[in-house]
């Protein structure tokens, strides 16, 4: 896998926990320790991303 596919497998991924977490925050039985993991998830792949950019633009 290239860094750039893999690039876009976090993207998309962290796309889906963006939307699970909206449409997971409309409907008030939503259990928020599901809510919370989803965010922790989220960040994690959000912090990856960044690394990875921050990689290729060194070198």
């Amino acid at each position: 896998m290239t860094m750039q596919s893999h690039l876009a497998q976090l993207q998309r991924r962290h796309a889906d926990l963006e939307r699970k977490i909206a449409d997971a925050l409309l409907h008030p039985s939503t259990d928020s320790l599901a809510v919370a993991d989803m965010k922790r998830k989220k960040l994690k792949l959000k912090e990856e991303i960044e690394r990875i950019r921050k990689d290729e633009t060194l070198h």
